[in-house]
């Protein structure tokens, strides 16, 4: 389970193999010069609500991954999650099976 921290105020549990995607995400806004929302629905655990907030490249973030090996990157998966970001509403969190186009479930 890695972290991101916003701004030394905030601090966010993700997976590293989330985590990961979200920063090479984050990173290529950022590096753009182009701030956006990210959005994420919080853990039961502290309220099962929805938590925003907004990236710009002057807010400090931390990204802190517990797993020594770097997950490999799904070039689809950032495909995805970069045309989230690139909304109204921000980048949110969607599933990788989803950007794969490979959900179950599915009748």
């Amino acid at each position: 389970m890695g972290k991101l921290i916003y701004d030394q105020t905030l601090t966010v549990d993700f997976d590293d193999r989330t985590l990961a995607h979200l920063q090479v995400v984050i990173g290529v806004k950022l590096r753009r010069g182009e701030p956006f929302y990210f959005s994420w629905k919080d853990d039961q655990q502290i309220g099962d609500g929805r938590t925003s907030i907004w990236l710009h490249p002057t807010i400090p973030l931390v990204f802190k991954f517990y797993g020594s090996r770097v997950p490999q990157i799904n070039p689809r998966w950032i495909r995805a999650l970069e045309l989230t970001a690139n909304t109204h509403t921000g980048l949110h969190i969607i599933d990788e099976d989803t950007a794969n186009g490979t959900e179950t479930g599915a009748p």
